[in-house]
């Protein structure tokens, strides 16, 4: 984990990277004076402490550049200034910290950032990994990004996937734990994909292909996970 600081007074940038380094002791800090040279970087950090009013181009400028080159990037402003408080969520900011910040507040926030981090990272190995499954003898390849749902039915499972069905003899809590936190146990016949999920009420999920049911008492949770991975997602990490 790469976190970055971008701030053109090196008094700031020398106490954040000392609050930083308590945090992280084992990943990378780096220092920029100025986005000019951020933006010469070969990719954004994974976190970016970002001050907003600096000479030339300043951060919301800044942020907006990196954007583009990166979603999940977790971007943390820090300013003396509250008015650009609102123009921070059009870059997907994570957090606005408003100088002189508390010793506690920054302990809060990079704990949540850090957290958030491990968390995305987890559901970026899981959407990118594959899960093995044996029909009939034969070992097949499945990508967990590719799976939209899973139902058991007469003993099997089906994975019902972007580029067809799979049937497979198997246990749906086992096929749970492989495939990661953006899938939810909607019943105990189903395993849903929050990424295609189209819409649902408490006792249906629509699905981009097929329907899934959602069991009375799994439905609060349901909601609460659903919205947790949007609001993840909207934020590009």
């Amino acid at each position: 984990m790469q976190i970055a600081i971008c701030d053109d007074e090196e008094s700031v940038r020398k106490i954040l990277e000392e609050k930083i380094k308590q945090y992280n002791p084992n990943g990378e800090t780096v220092s920029y004076s100025s986005g000019e040279q951020l933006l010469l970087a070969e990719n954004p950090p994974d976190i970016l402490f970002l001050d907003i009013q600096m000479p030339q181009k300043n951060g919301m400028e800044i942020a907006r550049e990196l954007r583009k080159k990166s979603e999940k990037m977790i971007l943390i402003f820090v300013t003396a200034i509250e008015e650009y408080v609102f123009e921070a969520f059009d870059v997907g900011a994570f957090h606005y910290l408003v100088k002189p910040f508390s010793e506690e507040k920054f302990r809060e926030v990079i704990k949540r950032a850090i957290k958030q981090y491990e968390e995305n990272n987890v559901d970026i190995q899981a959407s990118e990994s594959c899960i093995w499954v044996k029909t009939r003898g034969t070992s097949t390849k499945v990508w967990i990004k590719d799976i939209i749902y899973a139902e058991v039915f007469n003993r099997k499972i089906i994975l019902h996937k972007t580029d067809g069905d799979l049937e497979y003899y198997g246990k749906m809590s086992e096929l749970e734990k492989q495939v990661g936190k953006a899938f939810f146990r909607s019943h105990r016949a189903y395993l849903i994909h929050f990424k295609y999920v189209e819409k649902y009420n408490a006792t249906t999920i629509y699905l981009e292909r097929g329907t899934a049911i959602m069991a009375k008492q799994n439905y609060p949770e349901f909601v609460k996970r659903y919205l947790k991975y949007n609001e993840s997602k909207r934020k590009g990490i």
